[in-house]
């Protein structure tokens, strides 16, 4: 049996239910392996007050310790220095976490693997945690870490050094392992083990019946994803005006949803507009198999989770082409890339999609090459050779 230690900041815990939710997937697929156990430690930024400031309250509201889905989760706290933190941030995090990373070993889990998830500062911090204890380290690069972070100096010198320091490291698609070689990392230390789909939730279930309990009607488009400029929403917004007879479903939350209600209004298509807010993954199929289409307008993806899941219940989608997404939408059975992002290029999408809709039955065929098996075999692979050395 492989014991892991996972460490990232992007987990769920009870009071940010849906942060990293795909990190927590891909360990509870691992899992169903029997071949590991993991112990997942989860830093949260330190924040003194429980109520009125939003995601920072949320920050103070979880717990030290926790269990979901029969795992258990550790939640150190660490300190954020505003306009400087970015540079100290992985120091900070190993000072605050090896006390709660030496206790369970204390306590008798014999690490056999660090499985490290984002490389900034939580890679980098992991690294520094593996070097201190002795164990060998895993990296998990999932975007924006490789593909915003490194444009800063100190950060991708970081960056540089925990890929050294690691004995492998995972990319969720093949552009990001092609960036980190153009970066200086070694080639033949990165697997590229892309997300999978929970196939047996987001499925094509009856879009009649749904559709009639959702009260929905006519021709809808979903977005999906937080309420942030990167997201693309307001472009989305803005391209209605050019789409009559479609209706856009924005599924939810963040800093964004007062403006991009204004912005609606503003347009004079607040009427056609419907804000879901936050849906968890049973609600958020629910709107997948009754949209017609998946939109997904952003600046920066790895490989978004949610085009997986859209394609896994029928429904095709248009995105923007850029790292992981061609990756999944390489067929017009997925969907259609747009030409650029742009409002023009979310509408030019739309039309094309629609000129040319593929069938619930072909969509579908298409989202089942993206199961979890083969990630999983990967990874087990990856710490089996890790163990072995």
């Amino acid at each position: 049996m492989i014991r892991l230690l996972t460490f990232s900041t992007l987990y769920p815990n009870a009071a940010q239910p849906h942060n990293g939710i795909f990190v927590e997937n891909r360990i509870r697929h691992l899992l169903q392996s029997n071949e590991v156990e993991v112990v997942v430690v989860a830093p949260v930024p330190w924040f003194p007050i429980k109520k009125g400031f939003g995601k920072y309250s949320d920050f103070a509201n979880a717990p030290a310790k926790e269990q979901r889905h029969g795992i258990t989760i550790y939640h150190p706290r660490f300190p954020v220095i505003p306009k400087i933190g970015m540079s100290v941030a992985p120091l900070l995090m190993m000072m605050f976490v090896l006390a709660t990373i030496r206790k369970i070993i204390k306590d008798g889990y014999d690490i056999d693997v660090i499985d490290a998830h984002y490389f900034y500062p939580d890679g980098v911090a992991a690294a520094l945690i593996s070097s201190i204890i002795n164990k060998p380290l895993v990296i998990t690069a999932r975007g924006t870490d490789i593909n915003f972070i490194p444009k800063y100096k100190l950060p991708k010198k970081w960056i540089r050094w925990a890929a050294d320091k690691s004995a492998a490291m995972i990319t969720v698609c093949k552009a990001l392992k092609e960036e980190m070689v153009a970066m200086g990392i070694n080639d033949n230390k990165i697997s590229s083990l892309r997300n999978g789909v929970d196939l047996k939730l987001f499925n094509p279930s009856s879009k009649n019946e749904i559709r009639s309990k959702l009260n929905i009607s006519g021709k809808m488009l979903l977005s999906a994803g937080y309420l942030i400029e990167r997201k693309g929403h307001h472009l989305i917004v803005d391209a209605l005006q050019q789409l009559p007879g479609f209706k856009l479903y924005i599924a939810g939350d963040g800093e964004l949803d007062g403006q991009l209600k204004l912005r609606a209004k503003q347009q004079g298509v607040a009427d056609r507009v419907v804000f879901l807010g936050a849906l968890d993954s049973e609600q958020l199929r629910d709107y997948m198999v009754a949209a017609d289409a998946l939109v997904l307008a952003s600046s920066r993806e790895g490989m978004a989770n949610v085009l997986l899941e859209s394609i896994a219940c029928g429904t095709p989608v248009v995105a923007t082409p850029l790292w992981g997404t061609p990756e999944v939408v390489s067929s017009s059975k997925a969907g259609v890339l747009m030409k650029a992002r742009s409002v023009e290029g979310v509408v030019d999408g739309v039309r094309q999609l629609f000129a040319n809709y593929p069938s619930v039955d072909d969509t579908r065929a298409h989202g089942e090459n993206f199961s979890w098996d083969a990630t999983t075999q990967g990874q087990l692979a990856i710490f089996r050779n890790i163990i072995g050395k």
